[in-house]
């Protein structure tokens, strides 16, 4: 299996360029940097991947179109870009998606398709099968991996006397990027994945060695609804290569890092984008300048007010 190289991150940050922001690092505190990819078009990190693994599509492939499978920011960021490229896209998304993901996945012009939570790949599958169209999945790709990694890129750049990466994990694809990315240029740096203790698969299989599989309706649990899915065997060849270790943090301790990140930097992320803050926050890190990657500010209002007021 071939993993993401260096080379591969800097080549989608050139591709990406034109279409994505690069984000700035923002004091937390005097120990802790955010990068807030809820500054992006979309509210995310996933136009990062999505812009790169698209802009490689063979242009005589582009009029069929894409199809992708997402709890949500991957649908918008894959919708963002095949309406920036000029492709049309199909999105497939669970029936536990957020309503505002499913609305602005919408509003960038791409159809999107509403199934069980367990049916959404077979579904894309059967898409792409029925339009002869390009699959391109949230994590388990390597030009969405590459794209992923060129956040990596950015915090050495400007913060080259980093000690720690803070990543949250879902399938996998932010923190294979990052590490690739920061591993081959500093290994010195540690870099941490941070999951929800209710969708804590990749933590626990860090522990044991060896992939652990959690029922996707468990991992559904946690009020963190971008991190519900689980590591793909290219992601987790990635983690079990390059990831230092997993935090887990509580439901609590989620809800208390985005009322805290709104308060401190005025920025407002969603529960699975303060998954790193919360770890920060509630656990002992190795010492020295940390940076927390909010991955995503696209929360419902109402959960927002709630947890803010």
């Amino acid at each position: 299996m071939r993993l993401v190289t260096l080379e591969d991150v800097r080549a989608a940050a050139e591709a990406i360029a034109p279409h994505v922001v690069r984000t700035p690092l923002l004091p937390f505190d005097s120990g802790l940097w955010i990068k807030p990819e809820s500054l992006q078009a979309i509210g995310a990190f996933k136009i990062r991947g999505a812009v790169n693994a698209l802009s490689r599509i063979p242009s005589e492939d582009r009029a069929r179109g894409v199809v992708a499978y997402s709890s949500g920011n991957h649908a918008q960021a894959v919708a963002y870009a095949a309406k920036t490229l000029g492709m049309p896209a199909a999105i497939v998304v669970p029936e536990n998606t957020p309503k505002l993901k499913i609305e602005a996945t919408r509003a960038h012009g791409a159809e999107v398709f509403v199934v069980g939570i367990t049916e959404r790949e077979s579904r894309a599958n059967e898409l792409v099968q029925e339009r002869g169209a390009t699959l391109i999945p949230p994590f388990d790709h390597a030009d969405v991996i590459a794209g992923q990694g060129t956040i990596g890129l950015e915090v050495l750049a400007d913060l080259p006397d980093v000690a720690t990466i803070l990543v949250p994990v879902s399938g996998g694809g932010l923190i294979s990027g990052v590490a690739a990315a920061v591993k081959a240029l500093r290994p010195d740096v540690r870099v941490i994945g941070v999951e929800p203790e209710l969708a804590g698969d990749a933590a626990a299989s860090f522990t044991a060695g060896e992939q652990v599989r959690w029922d996707a309706h468990d991992r559904a649990r946690t009020i963190a609804d971008g991190l519900r899915a689980e590591p793909s065997e290219l992601t987790w060849a990635h983690i079990s290569k390059h990831v230092d270790d997993f935090i887990t943090v509580s439901e609590d301790e989620i809800r208390d890092a985005v009322n805290q990140i709104a308060r401190r930097t005025r920025v407002v992320a969603e529960p699975s984008g303060a998954v790193p803050v919360a770890a920060y926050l509630n656990r002992k890190l190795p010492d020295g300048p940390a940076v927390a990657v909010v991955s995503g500010g696209n929360i419902e209002p109402n959960l927002l007010a709630s947890i803010l007021g």
